[in-house]
């Protein structure tokens, strides 16, 4: 078994909370609360990299993250 770290974005919206992964492609979920989200995105990364490596293909990883919040006015 390998060890992978993914970054995760957890928004929350009108029905929820939306979840996703940015370095895996077409990769996010939701859930009603933020808990149920995380433990979904978990899920899907975990099934997402199951897959690429079943078809031999490259696992990308994160090299470098940066998250920021910005206030704009207009």
């Amino acid at each position: 078994m390998a060890l992978y770290r993914f970054t995760v974005v957890i928004e929350r919206d009108a029905d929820g909370y939306y979840a996703f992964c940015p370095e895996l492609q077409g990769c996010y979920t939701q859930g009603k609360t933020y808990e149920e989200a995380l433990e979904n995105i978990k899920d899907a990364i975990r099934l997402h990299v199951e897959d690429r490596l079943a078809s031999g293909e490259e696992v990308p990883q994160a090299e470098s993250v940066s998250l920021t919040s910005l206030e704009i006015v207009v």
